[in-house]
């Protein structure tokens, strides 16, 4: 009967789901862009994360507070002395609110929505339409290929905070989550470019022309060209989306590049069979150009605690040789060295 009471004054009753965390709210006009506030008891509060609208600032709170700011229609209600008009005219005070863990009456569970999988799984097949723009079957990713990784672009030096939203947006996007090759065009195109302090803006060493990141990731992949990714600190904070990793995976990128990581996006670069490395010395991020071409040395040798090198071949002739560290272990580069973790379950599974 929870429910049902917050249906009684108005309230509006979401799905216990992702939609306000990863940007899902329609919010009906959040598009003319006005400046507001509200407050939620969800997890993100990021600009434009909520609805869309860069002016709408968002703050956290507990669900009791939100509720009781909801009821007021103030933020500047305090709900432990001020008081509100009920229907009669009377000044009334909410009472403080109860902890209760557990509905004391249980839950009320008609359907568990689970369905029993069969009892072998040999016979049964998957079969996705090729003409679908929404689910698309994984192909396996390629095992590395035993030498240094050399001639590698620079897809983008990302500039400041990089998160996974920036990485691989949600939105609009998550209708393409089952398709990898259609979300992947969504590739860092929210990333500032130290370059031009641009967004979605990068140059494709291949013509000296500017163009989307996904558009000129794709020119060095059918160019059979490896790329690299640099970032700053803190590189794939936020939400823990595996498209952030399997993304630029997709799309030939080899490794990123940055001061710091966020440990759960380290992790899943790390199982996609991509190289997480980080500058032994963070001041070295200077001296990645736009035009630079760039070579991993020190893979043959790969082992846990090693670093690696990384040499940056510039425009000019002259070259940077940069000390990079990983927090491989031997588990994490036999990923890296069979192209993803993937692949070494399918092959203990006999696929």
């Amino acid at each position: 009967g929870l429910l049902a009471t917050f249906d009684k004054i108005g309230g509006v009753v979401l799905a216990n789901a992702c939609g306000p965390c990863i940007g899902q709210w329609a919010r009906h006009g959040a598009e003319k862009g006005e400046r507001n506030s509200i407050i939620t008891s969800f997890n993100r509060n990021f600009a434009k994360r909520a609805d869309g609208n860069p002016n709408t600032h968002a703050f956290v709170a507990s669900p009791e507070i939100v509720t009781a700011f909801a009821i007021a229609g103030d933020l500047t209600f305090n709900p432990a002395k001020d008081t509100l008009t009920n229907e009669k005219g009377e000044q009334v005070r909410l009472d403080p609110p109860l902890g209760i863990e557990l509905p004391p009456l249980g839950f009320d569970v008609l359907d568990a929505g689970y369905q029993k999988p069969a009892r072998s799984g040999k016979n049964v097949k998957v079969k996705v339409s090729p003409k679908s723009d929404r689910l698309q079957l994984l192909a396996p990713f390629t095992k590395w290929e035993g030498t240094d990784l050399k001639g590698l672009k620079l897809l983008i030096k990302a500039k400041g905070k990089c998160t996974t939203d920036h990485i691989s947006m949600a939105g609009p996007w998550l209708k393409f989550r089952g398709h990898l090759d259609n979300i992947s065009n969504n590739l860092l195109i929210g990333a500032v470019n130290f370059a031009n302090e641009a967004t979605n803006k990068v140059k494709n060493q291949l013509t000296g022309e500017y163009g989307e990141v996904p558009a000129v990731q794709r020119a060095y992949k059918a160019a059979g060209i490896g790329s690299i990714v640099v970032g700053d600190e803190n590189y794939g904070e936020g939400s823990s989306r595996e498209h952030a990793a399997m993304e630029p995976r997709h799309l030939g990128v080899r490794a990123i590049l940055v001061k710091s990581f966020a440990r759960i996006h380290e992790t899943n670069l790390k199982k996609q069979g991509m190289l997480a490395l980080t500058f032994a010395n963070p001041a070295d991020y200077d001296k990645i150009k736009e035009d630079d071409t760039l070579d991993i040395v020190g893979l043959t040798t790969f082992a846990p605690g090693k670093s690696l090198k990384v040499v940056a071949n510039h425009i000019d002739g002259s070259k940077d040789e940069i000390v990079v560290n990983h927090t491989y272990n031997d588990a994490q580069i036999g990923w890296f060295k069979a192209g993803a973790a993937l692949n070494i379950i399918a092959e203990q599974a006999g696929k």
